[in-house]
């Protein structure tokens, strides 16, 4: 092996090594300094330096976004919970999947009263999801112990994400939504910046496959942009069309007034359009968008407040 291949691997192991262990012990080694934390986080991954003072690409100015999106409404639209009376309101109960419950911890849960089929999830956080394909089979052990680590933690300390640092952790129980067509449930994540819809980032085979597929499509022409997500390969779709997509970006368009950029996500199930969540800060800011121009231009859509930022 040539000596700067291996130099090179060795390189991008400890930058990832050091990007996680920053994440999970970030409430104590940076407990009082946002700027500096992100800062050193951000040259691990997308491995550059971090420009604060005057952004110009799009995780540049998703970083930035962190130290103005500090409104109450903000806290409430990243909870799975309390998201839900925002979207009933602005477009309506039938684009909500069912609710099953919801707890402030897990011994509440009466087991009894679930379907044989749902799914559990922490509403103040990333990836605490739990699926029961069959209730006669679920380990509750197993589930009680991922959901009370859960419960535990607070998901702003590890990218300083500020609409998540109060919200009320706890556990709810949604319906399971299966499509026929699809065994693995697409997902269709909405770039949109201030109201407007631009980029759809669709997410397939999540669990068909060991990575699953990135797309980014342009939502005028419904071409595939050649934005690449390393370590997620392209679907063989070159050009979405899909049932209720207008449909979808107008949804996403009355969802996402308001902010300079926010990533609405929504399922469309049989026709039938759900909402996901809102995600303020996509991939957390710390994607390595490629190629490098398109981190510019998707950078170039979001307009900065023109406020004074509260960044420490």
């Amino acid at each position: 092996m040539d000596e700067s291949v291996y130099s090179n691997r060795i390189e991008k192991f400890l930058l990832k090594t050091l990007y996680h262990a920053l994440r999970h012990y970030s409430r104590y080694i940076f407990p009082n300094d946002d700027k500096s934390y992100i800062k050193l986080l951000y040259w691990c991954r997308p491995h550059e330096k971090l420009n604060l003072d005057s952004p110009k690409t799009f995780t540049e100015k998703v970083q930035c976004l962190k130290f103005y999106n500090r409104q109450p409404i903000c806290t409430k639209m990243v909870d799975k919970y309390e998201a839900r009376e925002i979207v009933r309101e602005k477009i309506g109960e039938e684009y909500l999947i069912p609710l099953l419950g919801v707890w402030d911890n897990f011994d509440e849960i009466d087991f009894d009263k679930l379907p044989n089929q749902f799914v559990l999830k922490t509403n103040h956080d990333s990836g605490g999801v739990i699926i029961c394909q069959d209730k006669s089979t679920f380990n509750i052990k197993k589930a009680k112990q991922k959901l009370e680590r859960r419960l535990n933690r607070n998901f702003f300390w590890k990218g300083r994400e500020y609409p998540y640092k109060n919200v009320k952790p706890r556990i709810i129980a949604e319906k399971l939504m299966t499509d026929p067509a699809h065994p693995d449930l697409q997902d269709y994540k909405f770039f949109c910046f201030n109201g407007v819809p631009k980029i759809l980032f669709y997410v397939s085979s999540r669990h068909c496959q060991r990575k699953a597929n990135f797309d980014y499509y342009d939502l005028k022409t419904r071409e595939r942009l050649p934005i690449t997500n390393p370590g997620h390969p392209h679907s063989q779709i070159k050009r979405i069309d899909v049932p209720n997509l207008d449909k979808m970006i107008e949804i996403a368009g009355i969802l996402s007034k308001g902010f300079p950029f926010i990533r609405i996500d929504l399922y469309n199930i049989e026709g039938k359009i759900y909402f996901g969540e809102f995600t303020f800060y996509d991939g957390g800011g710390f994607e390595p968008y490629r190629p490098i121009i398109w981190n510019k231009r998707l950078g170039d859509w979001i307009k900065m407040p023109k406020i004074s930022p509260n960044i420490r």
